[in-house]
């Protein structure tokens, strides 16, 4: 078995242009089964135009992205939630993205992960923004998705929230599933591979 044959997902010389100008190019990664990527550079260097093209939410100006596992969860570093919505409506709204929402009890047992069990009917316009991005990575435990990518998960939370994240990565991973993210912060998970996105191309 080749290693094309055992990833969840591929790039091949994968490039990306905005606005006429080459932001990078010659990306290639198989993702494993049980793998994290930490995607890392410079502001500007293309790091979520990459987690975008992984995601198929663009295309890319040169190469190819395959996804043989189905289609991956992206989180964006925006939280995507409509403030006039309740907290479970919100979450129902963002599963129903990759497939059918779930129903009330699996919401309740993912927003009892986070702290937020108790606020189901609670309007996400009063939510802290630490709160909002702890709802939006919610939806990560109630889909079916075997690849995350994630733009700056971390951003927002306390210390214990990043705790509770990391060991929620890990049971992904122990499960079978693989990320690819971004952040700003350290990234304390184990057997953490990086790829350097630096001058217009992959390092």
């Amino acid at each position: 078995m080749t290693s094309d044959d055992a990833a969840l997902l591929t790039a091949t010389d994968l490039g990306c242009r905005r606005g006429g100008r080459r932001v990078f190019s010659g990306v290639a990664l198989h993702l494993l089964p049980g793998q994290a990527l930490w995607l890392r550079g410079a502001n500007g260097s293309g790091k979520t135009s990459l987690l975008r093209l992984l995601a198929g939410l663009a295309s890319p100006a040169e190469g190819r992205v395959d996804s043989h596992a189905g289609a991956p969860a992206y989180l964006g570093h925006t939280n995507a939630l409509k403030d006039e919505l309740a907290l479970g409506e919100a979450l129902s709204f963002l599963c129903s993205l990759h497939g059918p929402a779930p129903d009330a009890a699996a919401m309740r047992a993912a927003l009892e992960r986070i702290g937020l069990s108790r606020r189901l009917d609670f309007p996400v316009r009063k939510l802290s923004q630490g709160q909002r991005r702890r709802l939006a990575l919610a939806r990560l435990w109630l889909v079916q998705a075997r690849v995350w990518l994630l733009d700056e998960p971390y951003d927002a939370l306390d210390r214990e929230a990043c705790d509770q994240l990391d060991a929620a990565l890990q049971s992904h991973r122990d499960g079978g599933g693989a990320l690819v993210l971004t952040s700003h912060q350290p990234v304390a998970l184990p057997a953490l591979r990086t790829l350097e996105l630096t001058g217009g191309a992959a390092a």
